[in-house]
């Protein structure tokens, strides 16, 4: 059991994690360590690993859990940019057959990697979106390797249909956690909306002394976002807000690379200049991909790709972030209406859908460098932010 707090009441009750988030939870953290683990859901159940981590002997055993031959998935942009579909929706499944070794399915998954000389011959190929039975499990497998923050491509294989009557039997005997598709296209959603705060103190800061930190976690265990509350709230007004995902090279380390860091300092300064407010910062790094997949991400920038095609270039949307954890932090705080430090439209509409009212949007935009000019080009002209 794990403990939640009333923010108005101040006291702890006992409430029981989700399964969703249990199941998934582990599933990660398996699959974060080079482990194999069993999706399961419409009928069908794939044997998966996340395709950057695998070896010749990970090959080896996916073929042997399945009895049959392992196969790439990789979500269709990657794969529109190896070559091998023209449409960017969905996945496509590549099968490894014909001598296909681990060191090319790596390759292959990881454009900021070694890259091979060229791809390999008569590649057997299928598209696959959510409509069809076994799409809707393989499209969950590159879900769960998102959510790990890996690289969103995995080597699958399916689980012989004889084995599904006893599949626990079987995947306990194996040592592998299985894990419901259903609990994993649910996953960020339970996660937000079972969002706890687990614990909060003062923390003067050196533009605004009177501040305190709340600190909000998922009953698994998961991320923790933070609530930054600066002086007396007015819950009877529009409160002053601002959504900030986190950046460990702006925030932290002062990058020249983004304008993440002055708007979080500058979100601070003026919050405290207004009187009261709140900025949470969201653990979503890298627009959602990750502090690692941000790094491949750079390093792809430097061969001369914007931020946009940066992120595709690795198989993901050019923004993974959800609002969803922002909108419950101010509901539990008591905050339904907001003025939104923001230039980015979306996050209007999302905290819009989220049932929180955006009373008015405020400029934030800070001047560029030469490091930064065309990331900051990039948000304008591609990403429709209002500069």
């Amino acid at each position: 059991m794990s403990e939640t707090r009333s923010a108005q009441q101040g006291a702890y009750t006992a409430v029981p994690p989700p399964v969703a988030l249990q199941s998934v939870e582990r599933a990660i953290s398996d699959l974060r360590r080079g482990a194999i683990v069993v999706v399961v859901g419409n009928g069908h159940a794939l044997v998966v690993q996340a395709a950057e981590g695998v070896t010749r002997e990970a090959l080896a055993r996916v073929a042997a859990l399945s009895k049959g031959t392992p196969s790439l998935l990789l979500t269709a942009r990657r794969a529109a940019i190896l070559g091998l579909t023209n449409d960017p929706k969905g996945a496509v499944r590549i099968s490894l057959s014909g001598g296909i070794t681990a060191d090319t399915v790596r390759m292959m998954a990881d454009p900021a990697g070694p890259q091979p000389e060229q791809q390999p011959a008569a590649l057997s190929i299928a598209l696959i979106d959510r409509d069809t039975k076994p799409g809707a499990a393989e499209l969950g497998a590159i879900e769960l390797a998102k959510l790990a923050r890996l690289l969103p491509a995995a080597v699958v294989a399916a689980v012989p249909a004889e084995r599904l009557g006893y599949l626990p039997s079987w995947a306990d005997t194996e040592s592998l956690l299985v894990v419901d598709l259903d609990n994993i296209h649910q996953y960020r959603d339970a996660e937000a909306r079972t969002l706890q705060r687990v614990g909060e103190a003062t923390v003067p800061l050196s533009e605004a002394e009177n501040t305190n930190v709340i600190a909000f976690r998922p009953p698994d265990g998961g991320r923790e976002h933070l609530a930054i509350v600066i002086g007396t709230l007015d819950l009877d007004a529009p409160v002053l807000v601002r959504i900030h995902s986190e950046c460990f090279t702006g925030d932290l380390l002062g990058s020249l690379r983004c304008d993440c860091g002055d708007q979080l300092r500058g979100a601070v300064a003026e919050i405290n200049k207004a009187g009261s407010g709140v900025l949470l910062y969201m653990a979503q790094e890298g627009r959602g991909i990750g502090l690692v997949n941000k790094l491949r991400a750079y390093e792809l920038q430097d061969q001369g790709f914007d931020t946009i095609d940066a992120n595709e270039q690795l198989g993901f949307d050019p923004d993974e972030r959800i609002y969803l954890p922002a909108a419950e932090i101010l509901r539990q705080l008591g905050i339904s209406k907001v003025r939104l430090l923001t230039n980015n439209p979306q996050k209007v509409s999302a905290l819009a859908e989220g049932g929180i009212e955006v009373s008015e949007r405020v400029p934030h935009a800070f001047p560029s460098n030469q490091h930064s000019e065309r990331y900051l080009a990039t948000k304008q002209n591609r990403g429709g932010h209002l500069l």
